[in-house]
């Protein structure tokens, strides 16, 4: 017996784990399934609840720290940065290493950037924590997507991605809640909002230690280390410009021709680089498949309306209405509500009729519509077109955002799911990085500009305006100041909205172009004998 089982095992050098090939291409059983989602469920939760969970904390910790506006937006910024050039990384590792091994490494980086985060005592502190947690946030997405792609077939995947978008939704829904009660509660403070991360990471690592067991590939590794580079420079440059465009230097400048320079220069670099490499890091074959490249711009154009709904809904709810962090919680959950709704109920009737391409597109022309409402709220604006404009976006990210995933997944192998998935994820990143700071950017000009009206009015030196609207510490401004900045950010945040309409027009372009294909029941796209006949490896069980 100990012979037999010796003849059946093999140690894999890369891992130090030992593995089992399986016989043909096995299934998991539903209960097995749940037991790893459960461990990934929870680390994916810390993830999104560690990203949310600041948005109603903030005006508070920018206060405290004598942050600025655009200070504000960057602590935003520099955790979607981190995990937008993160993600390709992670995403190639999952195809290349034990993905087990990777996402524990990914919430421990994120324990250690939550504890960072939550003894920071100034801005710059703060930034450089949230740049870790955004390395771990990558991980923890890519390797999640492709966990579950490696586990569970295309068909069967519409239920399961149905809890993790739940899990999504639920996270962003008790994130600013949280994050407002902790802020507002004197004997726990603003820290808190990163420490209470932390337990819900190590259980997710205890959970996945015990249950989880993957496929994995004996393969060489070979990681692009030059693509990983020019990625981060090619994605940080036009964000840097858009951060100091309009205060430290002129839109149209000398300036901004370098950094647009740079920007091309490094991508036409990238290009060069992963059509050489023997395992690029955004590898360019993708998009060569129609539903991929598709996908992928109607996912950069959700992930703008995503991450700035929960940013700016946050600030303009507090700075504008003048609600407290717990209140702006409360209010936003019609936003948060209709993300888990859409979400949960489009994930089982796809599940149920194998039809998914219809939930795109009322999915897009729901979050047009939201946008365009929310387009129209100023300072006063009443309660309940608020609350339609956020439920509506609501329902149309819950039914896109993990529905693009799946219809990407449905058209690659096994083998290939991590770097097709990550390809999603980390374009839909990169449209919410752009996005957060091209639309803080409008806002914070917005703002300025409006103070400086109203200053002018008042008969106060307009050159006050950059110090009346560079804090959000209210208590050291004047009251007719302070309730001029109140009403210049509420009538400045419907702008960013309308902008956020017309890139998502350009989703629901993308999705009426994707031609719906049939998703498949069996995880592997070919049959083990069609790959043997090929030459390709056969997957192993950790």
């Amino acid at each position: 017996m100990h012979a037999r089982r010796a003849c059946l095992t093999w140690k894999d050098p890369l891992l130090s784990a030992t593995t089992a090939p399986p016989s043909g291409e096995q299934q998991l059983s539903h209960r097995a399934i749940l037991e790893v989602m459960v461990g990934l469920l929870a680390a994916l939760f810390t993830a999104i609840l560690a990203s949310t969970i600041v948005s109603n904390a903030l005006p508070t910790i920018i206060g405290e720290l004598n942050g600025t506006q655009s200070q504000y937006t960057w602590v935003v910024t520099a955790a979607l940065l981190a995990m937008t050039v993160s993600t390709p990384v992670w995403s190639k590792l999952a195809d290349l290493l034990n993905k087990k091994v990777l996402v524990q490494i990914a919430i421990v980086t994120f324990v250690v950037g939550s504890t960072i985060a939550g003894f920071a005592q100034n801005v710059e502190t703060l930034l450089a924590a949230r740049a870790i947690q955004g390395l771990a946030m990558g991980g923890l997405t890519a390797l999640t997507q492709a966990i579950i792609g490696s586990i569970v077939t295309p068909r069967e995947r519409g239920r399961y991605s149905g809890y993790l978008g739940g899990t999504m939704a639920v996270a962003t829904v008790s994130g600013p809640l949280v994050g407002g009660i902790i802020v507002d509660t004197d004997w726990l403070g603003w820290r808190w909002t990163f420490f209470v991360c932390v337990p819900f990471a190590v259980v997710s690592l205890v959970l996945l230690q015990r249950y989880l067991r993957i496929e994995t590939l004996k393969r060489d590794v070979k990681v692009d280390y030059a693509g990983a580079i020019l990625v981060a420079i090619a994605a940080s440059l036009p964000l840097l410009w858009v951060t100091f465009a309009g205060d430290t230097y002129a839109w149209l400048s000398w300036q901004t021709a370098a950094f647009w320079a740079g920007t091309a220069i490094a991508v036409a670099a990238l290009i060069r680089v992963e059509t050489r490499v023997d395992e690029p890091l955004v590898p360019l074959k993708v998009f060569r498949d129609r539903t991929t490249t598709l996908a992928i711009v109607a996912s950069m154009a959700v992930g703008i309306a995503m991450f700035g709904s929960s940013v700016f809904l946050g600030q303009y709810l507090q700075v504008a209405q003048g609600h407290t962090p717990t209140e702006a919680g409360l209010l936003m959950i019609p936003l948060m509500g209709g993300s888990l709704v859409g979400t949960l109920v489009s994930g089982q009737l796809i599940t149920r009729y194998g039809r998914w391409k219809r939930f795109l597109v009322a999915g897009s022309v729901l979050l047009i519509s939201g946008l365009l409402v929310l387009g129209t709220i100023d300072h006063d604006t009443s309660q309940i077109v608020i609350d339609t404009g956020m439920a509506a976006v609501g329902l149309g990210m819950g039914m896109m955002l993990q529905n693009l995933v799946l219809a990407v997944q449905n058209t690659v192998d096994v083998t290939e799911i991590g770097v097709t998935s990550g390809a999603v994820a980390f374009f839909r990143s990169l449209g919410g990085t752009i996005g957060v700071s091209v639309l803080g950017a409008i806002l914070a000009t917005g703002v300025q500009d409006r103070i400086a009206s109203g200053l002018a009015k008042l008969g106060v030196d307009p050159g006050a305006a950059a110090s009346a609207g560079g804090t959000l510490d209210f208590d050291a401004m004047p009251a007719p100041i302070a309730t001029l900045v109140r009403t210049s950010y509420g009538d400045a945040t419907a702008e960013i909205f309308a902008i956020a309409a017309g890139v998502a027009v350009v989703a629901l372009i993308a999705v009426l172009l994707i031609k719906e294909v049939p998703l498949r029941t069996t995880i592997r796209k070919q049959e083990p004998a069609e790959l043997a006949e090929e030459g390709q490896p056969e997957p192993s069980t950790v």
